[in-house]
């Protein structure tokens, strides 16, 4: 366990911002851990690491980690992200979100950078509200919810993420819990990876502003909820719909080996120099 604490602290910024701000029992900071152990465990450099982040609790990482880092306005991460791509297609771009950030202001452009297949890796922290701004629900919060903004539980069909990534064209495209940490950092790996634009949504609780508003007695409630109520993508498949309902898979969805759109205008760039050099 102390080997495992040094390598996380071998990869942040030991400044001012600490103590972090997440509460206690938040999953981000599981999050955290598993990004560091993942980039680790693949030798990439910190130099040659990118992370993009928005506004809300899961944007400060971009604040925490010892990495090149940009701390962008709300919604518009992956915007700053495509233009460091394009900029430098060496490097290696991860863009952190909250569901608020990615699905609602930031929305338009994660469908588009799926569409384009940019090779970036999108995470995106989902805990179903928006945790710092106040505690409004947000696109993915499940029908019903209690917030700040639906005292009475919001009547909207919330997002799949998942759903919404495939349907888009992103390449490579999960779901992991933060309860799940060893998995996590399996999907993490497999989606820094892989070409093209690759996507893991994260189910990550907020006890502060979701849970305690959503008949979840404690933090361990919610760790309590993903244990009974996800299962994984093989064993999801296998049940009749009926079950199906009644769970969250997690797993890999899709794994396409497409090249990203730096590689294809890298390509068409050389193309019409050979064209005009002839």
């Amino acid at each position: 366990m102390a080997q495992v604490t040094q390598l996380i602290h071998d990869y942040l910024r030991h400044n001012k911002k600490f103590p972090h701000v997440y509460c206690a029992g938040c999953g981000h900071g599981i999050v955290l851990g598993s990004l560091i152990r993942s980039v680790h465990g693949l030798g990439y450099a910190k130099d040659d690491v990118v992370l993009v982040a928005g506004i809300g609790c899961s944007g400060r990482m971009a604040v925490y980690v010892d990495f090149n880092t940009v701390h962008t306005t709300h919604g518009r991460a992956l915007t700053f992200a495509t233009g460091i791509k394009m900029a430098n297609p060496n490097l290696k771009v991860i863009v952190v979100m909250g569901d608020g950030d990615a699905m609602s202001i930031g929305g338009n452009h994660l469908i588009h950078a799926a569409r384009r297949n940019i090779g970036l890796t999108a995470l995106v922290l989902n805990n179903n509200i928006y945790g710092m701004t106040g505690g409004q629900y947000s696109p993915t919060s499940p029908e019903g919810t209690v917030s700040a903004t639906s005292p009475f539980g919001q009547l909207e069909r919330s997002f799949d993420i998942v759903e919404m990534a495939m349907a888009s064209g992103a390449s490579y495209v999960a779901r992991g819990t933060v309860l799940h940490a060893t998995m996590l950092d399996g999907l993490i790996s497999d989606a820094l990876e892989k070409p093209g634009f690759n996507l893991v949504e994260i189910l990550t609780p907020c006890h502060t502003q979701y849970g305690r508003k959503n008949k979840f007695k404690t933090v361990v409630d919610m760790y309590q909820w993903y244990k009974k109520n996800t299962v994984k993508l093989d064993r999801y498949r296998q049940l009749i719909p009926e079950e199906q309902g009644k769970f969250t898979p997690i797993g890999v969805f899709r794994d396409e080996m497409r090249p990203g759109l730096e590689v294809r205008y890298e390509e068409l760039r050389n193309k019409l120099q050979e064209q005009r050099n002839a």
